[in-house]
């Protein structure tokens, strides 16, 4: 039984009457929003809105910080942990492991997850501020950076984000099905995201289909003729914004050959020695890749696709086919660098180059949105403007990960990003700043209230019961699991036996 039905059936118990005897009176006030008497001073109650990596982080520290803190996690989908699910590439099954850590959180008895809950449409954040002592905003980013160039709507243009969530299964991306029909594909950008998404139009098929990759994303790619990637960027080698363990998997992939242009690395060898490790090594490496003749080792010769990074280019326009007014080219211009080093601008010369494709993809970014007109937006920066953590000019209102920060780093980042909001509430109990000392229904208020909208949320164990189900489906065809692709499925398997 979840938590919010064994405080409901207990109400009813000593609601029926019209008064109460005292006893009854303090042990319901004393109760710690899980059915457990405290007896002590009131717990302090926080809610967090997301349930991805930022979210439990968050979540995790809190509870680690404070042996009296309760969280409850609210999520728009039945299911968690956002972009762990719906973001890392799906032949990269090592990075989902950070979901063991997630799953003992969501147990942890002072924690609770609510899926299927759409704060800002089912639930307002001031209703929300209400019900608990603090709130924390980590929804991430889930809008898209416009390119600003004409043509960016004609059919075969996607965004990174929707065709990463349409071979991922998010349920938003399901309709998706890009046409693959074209010979070469140009990402822009080149960051770790763009070149997952160059690897997965590339890969063999025997590779993805032993990945939870989703059916209709696996069977579109078996079929796809896509034979070239070019990944674009507009700044040189040396900016370069993907880490060299997705650079050396492209390298590495079977039946490939790297196409680069060797000018693109005038100078370069020059300025290795200055450059800080990380970065040298992924410039040694992009460098050896470039200058290596084809046909010096035998698989490159007989490879039958093609990637490559194109430096110094921005896209100005997606070129029509007259007839179908679909993709068939995008219009680059050539860029020159001002400044050096990461701070180095680029700058159009003026000079334009026409490549031919049929599939465009943005990886330009990812971008939060506003979800509630009461939170102070930056729309500009497209985050919500705080301090370490603490929302400006809004007491008790907190956020952490890419709302916080934009959308910045890898895991590991946001982890650390979590962990500073969390020491800012943390401090902020402790000096009296954040009042704690006053009794919040949490949960318990914010369930009936959604009751009464007909919201059904969905608990942490009805998601246990929606993954048992997609590893058994996936076991089925060889996978480590096939994801339900729709709300209504999650939903109908997260009820069974309710």
């Amino acid at each position: 039984m979840s938590g919010h039905k064994m405080i409901f059936s207990g109400l009813k118990v000593w609601t029926k009457g019209r008064s109460r005897p005292a006893w009854i009176s303090r042990f319901h006030d004393g109760m710690n929003g899980r059915g457990k008497a405290s007896f002590s001073t009131c717990s302090p109650k926080v809610c967090i809105v997301g349930s991805g990596p930022a979210a439990f982080y968050t979540a995790q520290s809190l509870i680690k910080a404070r042996q009296d803190v309760e969280v409850d996690l609210y999520e728009r989908l039945p299911v968690p942990f956002g972009l762990v699910r719906f973001g890392v590439a799906p032949d990269h099954p090592e990075v989902k492991n950070v979901i063991n850590t997630f799953t003992q959180t969501a147990k942890h008895p002072r924690c609770s997850f609510y899926g299927n809950v759409n704060v800002g449409k089912d639930v307002s954040v001031k209703e929300l501020q209400q019900a608990y002592h603090a709130v924390v905003l980590s929804y991430g980013a889930e809008g898209n950076r416009s390119m600003g160039v004409p043509g960016e709507d004609l059919a075969g243009v996607y965004s990174a984000k929707d065709f990463v969530g349409w071979y991922n299964g998010l349920p938003s991306c399901r309709e998706l099905s890009p046409d693959l029909s074209c010979e070469t594909a140009v990402i822009l950008g080149q960051g770790n995201v763009a070149l997952d998404v160059a690897r997965v139009l590339l890969s063999p098929i025997d590779i993805l289909k032993k990945t939870d990759i989703t059916q209709p994303a696996l069977e579109a790619l078996a079929e796809s003729q896509v034979r070239r990637v070019l990944v674009v960027g507009r700044r040189g080698p040396m900016q370069v914004a993907c880490t060299i363990k997705e650079l050396r998997e492209m390298v590495n992939l079977p039946n490939t050959r790297p196409d680069m242009v060797a000018a693109d690395f005038e100078g370069v060898t020059e300025a290795l020695k200055d450059l800080p490790r990380p970065r040298k090594r992924l410039t040694e490496l992009m460098l050896k890749t470039a200058v290596e003749v084809p046909g010096e080792k035998e698989k490159r010769n007989k490879a039958s696709r093609f990637w490559g990074l194109r430096f110094f280019r921005s896209p100005i326009e997606i070129l029509a086919d007259p007839d179908t007014n679909r993709t068939a080219g995008i219009r680059l211009g050539v860029n020159k660098l001002e400044g050096s080093g990461e701070g180095a601008r680029a700058v159009l010369t003026g000079e334009v180059e026409d490549v031919t494709c049929g599939l465009v993809i943005s990886s330009i970014g990812y971008k939060s949105i506003p979800i509630d007109p009461s939170v102070p937006f930056d729309s500009r920066k497209a985050i919500v403007p705080n301090n370490m953590g603490r929302i400006e000019q809004a007491a008790g209102l907190y956020c952490s990960g890419w709302l916080k920060t934009g959308p910045t780093g890898v895991i590991a980042t946001t982890m650390n990003n979590s962990f500073d909001t969390a020491r800012s509430m943390v401090e902020d109990m402790d000096s009296g700043t954040l009042d704690v000392s006053t009794a919040r229904t949490g949960s318990q208020s914010i369930c009936a209230l959604l009751g009464k909208r007909g919201v059904k949320p969905v608990t942490f164990s009805d998601w246990e019961k929606i993954d048992i189900v997609e590893m058994r489906r996936g076991e089925a065809t060889g996978k480590p699991r096939e994801k339900l692709l729709t709300v209504e499925e999650m939903l109908q398997v997260a009820r069974k036996n309710n």
